[in-house]
């Protein structure tokens, strides 16, 4: 079989050429691409110890986490770009840091040797004795500590699990010991490792994990079960953060459920006005929009938190170990309840909410038939008045056609006194008084007629 190798300019240059044979590429492809190889897991050879902490970055800037980092040795002129990824490793002389930041937190792990005087037995060594870095700094991180665990990984022999729990028992003290063998692989009857814990804060602020693994095990793997042993207490802690927001809602949540409930009952019996109503039913939507508002994202997060909890504990390939609870077992007794009291109060507060949009509706359309009830006597009310308007305009224009006809007969009469006078054989009396048919006719024809004109071009 022939090999065949490549150098990096012929490969730059078959890059190029397949690249001339595409169209240009999306803004974001590379980006995207390049997604699936962010935050690698580190190479880890056993015996080492990763001290882990994770800080909550709220109000902490990339360039204040910078300036942190630049306090390693060699660091003082790490450029601020190199964090724009979320993802950094240093190394140094015997160890290597790693800096991670997420949305809500920045995760820094310091991997180095496990010292020489520590081993698998040792009672309750002290793993901060020989830390690479100093306390200084790793006391002054910028944020605030959400997760602080010290992981050593050692060798040992796994087809005796009695006594590796014996050993384990020393280095954790008298604690009760939560282990489980790691990966389930078909046809062995131990997994590749064992992960054990006791989920405890110690007066160091760390909580302690030990993973015991055979001498053949690959620093890969090794690396894979650090990361996802470390993500899986992470995710752990984050997820159950939404728990005291739920039970600090429950109190409010039973206030308003308890006022929508009155405020439906005063709807329905019409006890109180609807402006009262209304007042009152919008002062209680906006609390409960408010608290929508100010924890819909603590329970997503926690939503989203809980599911990468699953995926780490489902990757891990637990398996049990005879008188020990697994970590999943363990967690999942308290993390599982605290799960589902926050995914309870979310849904409760969203049907809340809903149940105040009907209410809303309902109320609404209580205003809006009473306006239209309103608006109905009103329009009655104008039509009498225009009725009565019209009657009223009739007589008028009736008194007016007598008053016009009186004024037109007037002028009739003197103008026949005028005849008279001038010697004519005229009665201005009896001529004035036989006119008035006629002049009652006409103004009454005039009237209608300036009636049909205005009708016709109103």
């Amino acid at each position: 079989m022939t090999a065949l190798f490549f150098s990096d300019e012929s490969l730059h240059s078959a890059t190029a050429s397949t690249l001339s044979l595409l169209p240009p590429d999306d803004p974001l492809r590379a980006t995207l691409h390049n997604e699936v190889h962010a935050r690698p897991s580190a190479r880890v050879r056993l015996p080492a110890m990763v001290i882990y902490v994770a800080v909550l970055n709220a109000g902490v800037t990339r360039e204040q986490e910078c300036a942190h980092l630049r306090l390693l040795p060699g660091q003082a002129d790490l450029p601020l770009d190199s964090l724009q990824s979320s993802f950094l490793r240093l190394r140094f002389e015997g160890y290597s840091i790693k800096w991670e930041r997420h949305t809500e937190f920045t995760r820094y792990s310091v991997l180095q040797d496990l010292p020489d005087e520590v081993v698998l037995g040792t009672p309750e060594p002290d793993l901060l004795k020989n830390l690479a870095v100093t306390p200084e700094w790793l006391r002054n991180l910028p944020g605030r500590t959400v997760a602080a665990i010290q992981l050593a990984m050692v060798h040992g022999d796994l087809n005796d699990l009695p006594a590796v729990i014996t050993d384990a028992q020393a280095w954790f003290g008298p604690s009760t010991l939560i282990a489980s063998q790691l990966g389930n692989a078909p046809n062995k009857t131990t997994g590749h490792s064992v992960a054990i814990t006791d989920f405890r804060i110690r007066s160091d602020g760390f909580e302690r994990i030990l993973v015991i693994a055979p001498t053949h095990t690959s620093k890969p793997r090794a690396g894979r079960i650090a990361q996802r042993l470390l993500e899986l207490e992470t995710y752990r802690l984050m997820a159950l953060r939404g728990l005291p927001v739920a039970k600090q809602l429950g109190a409010m949540l039973s206030e308003s459920e308890e006022s929508l409930a009155l405020i439906t009952a005063r709807l329905e019996s019409k006890s109180a006005l609807d402006q009262e109503l209304l007042d009152t039913l919008v002062s209680l939507a906006a609390g409960i929009e408010r608290a929508t508002a100010e924890h819909s994202y603590r329970f997503a997060a926690t939503r989203a938190y809980d599911t990468l909890v699953g995926q780490r504990s489902k990757e891990l390939r637990e398996r049990p170990i005879p008188g020990t609870q697994t970590m999943d077992e363990f967690m999942q007794r308290r993390l599982s309840p605290a799960m589902a009291t926050v995914a309870a109060t979310a849904q409760r507060l969203t049907s809340l909410s809903e149940r105040v949009a009907r209410t809303s509706a309902l109320l609404r359309t209580r205003v809006d038939i009473a306006t239209e009830i309103q608006n109905q006597q009103l329009l009655e009310k104008l039509t009498r008045g225009q009725d009565m308007q019209l009657r009223l305009q009739t007589t008028v224009e009736g008194l007016s056609i007598a008053a016009i006809s009186y004024y037109v007969i007037s002028l009739l009469l003197y103008a026949g006194k005028a005849l008279k006078a001038a010697g004519l054989p005229v009665n201005p009396e009896m001529a004035a008084g036989a006119l008035v048919p006629v002049v009652l006719w006409g103004v009454w024809r005039t009237t209608r007629r300036i009636h049909a004109k205005l009708h016709t071009n109103p």
